[in-house]
């Protein structure tokens, strides 16, 4: 099959959709509970530091046209030290795979389907995710901008049909236990998931030369609306529950059980609990297809295609063995994510970054990109 390209929008479609997609529902709760009304600075703070950290990854495309987070490594620091960081962001991305279809049917058992068990749910999103890899970037890009509208839209209806019900003296006092708490929010939030867009380092050399100049506005378009579209569920939220918002681990969801239109619209939750599934799926896909380009770009394999189900079976099987119960997760997500991460994404990120504003660009003749080679597509 031929390479597959997307344009800068498509990107800019998928940077949104990998951002916001488990995010929205995921954030809102556990931030609330650390930050308190302070939840939405959190998220503005963490959001400045992930344009920090976007702006880094578009440096080293710009600086490394066509080339990926690992070709350019093994240029900067040699293929040692490339690979040794790069097991340790691999190890993180099958966890953070697990993760997320984990949190799905942590959310299924414990709110809409408390009898079934939690691998009927992971299963179908891990196999459906691989099948979606396997038929290449370009196909997700199509398909996940018809979700993206779907998923975000049937979320702003829910907080648009709830405004009779908001009570805006709510969000006062902002900082109720000063600005420890605010921090303490950014920390959580810079973790998942503005540190997350370090994984784009592998897929922004697939965007096409003919849209290239309009990467670095679409991406910083779509980041910051990112920002504002969490600040605005934070901000309902609280202003729907107060104080309670923060012991809501769905707080979105349990929104949407006491949303009333004219006695016509009622118990819509099921909308918000198709929009978790399809946000963690997209999510789920775009994770699992980097993940891919890391294994066989690191270890050199030309036929990468081979390694999505694999891989995907992988993070089923951590998923069965890793995660006791919901409060477990919570845990987990809440310390070691974090951390975890930090040192996954950053210190690489950071130590490659400094390489390259010391040593001089030594890139081959371009006509297409190297990561041509490694693409699942194939």
């Amino acid at each position: 099959m031929e390479k597959q390209t997307v344009s800068a929008y498509q990107m800019g479609i998928l940077f949104f959709v990998f951002m916001t997609g488990s995010s929205i529902i995921n954030i809102p709760g556990p931030l609330i509970s650390k930050a308190y009304n302070g939840a939405w600075l959190s998220l503005l703070v963490s959001g400045a530091l992930g344009l920090l950290v976007l702006a880094s990854i578009l440096y080293l495309n710009k600086r490394y046209p066509g080339l990926s987070f690992v070709e350019y490594s093994r240029q900067l620091m040699g293929s040692t030290l490339t690979a040794l960081f790069c097991l340790i962001t691999i190890s993180f991305l099958l966890q953070m795979q697990s993760g997320i279809v984990n949190d799905v049917g942590l959310f299924m058992v414990s709110s809409m389907l408390r009898e079934s068990p939690i691998y009927a749910f992971t299963f179908l999103i891990f196999a459906v995710s691989a099948v979606t890899v396997r038929a290449g970037l370009e196909v997700m890009a199509r398909m996940f901008t018809l979700t993206m509208i779907l998923t975000t839209g049937c979320i702003l209806l829910v907080l648009l049909i709830a405004l009779p019900d908001y009570d805006p003296t709510q969000l006062l006092p902002i900082m109720p236990k000063g600005i420890k708490p605010v921090l303490h929010g950014a920390y959580f939030t810079f973790g998942f998931p503005y540190v997350e867009v370090f994984l784009f380092t592998m897929l922004l050399p697939f965007v096409n030369k003919e849209s290239a100049n309009k990467l670095s506005k679409t991406m910083v378009a779509a980041l910051c609306i990112n920002i504002i579209v969490l600040c605005v569920s934070c901000v309902c939220a609280i202003m729907i529950f107060g104080s309670f918002a923060g012991e809501m681990p769905y707080v979105l969801f349990s929104l949407a059980r006491i949303v009333e239109f004219e006695e016509i619209v009622q118990r819509i939750e099921s909308i918000i609990g198709m929009s978790l599934i399809l946000g963690s799926y997209m999510k789920t896909s775009i994770t699992l297809y980097v993940l891919n380009l890391f294994v066989s770009q690191v270890f050199g394999m030309k036929n990468s295609r081979a390694l999505v189900m694999p891989l995907a079976l992988m993070g089923f099987l951590m998923g069965l063995v890793s995660v006791d119960s919901a409060t477990d997760w919570g845990r987990i997500v809440s310390t070691v994510h974090p951390v975890w991460s930090f040192t996954a994404f950053m210190i690489p990120l950071l130590l490659v970054l400094l390489l390259s504003l010391i040593r001089k660009p030594r890139t081959k003749p371009l006509g297409e990109p190297n990561i041509a080679k490694s693409n699942p597509s194939e």
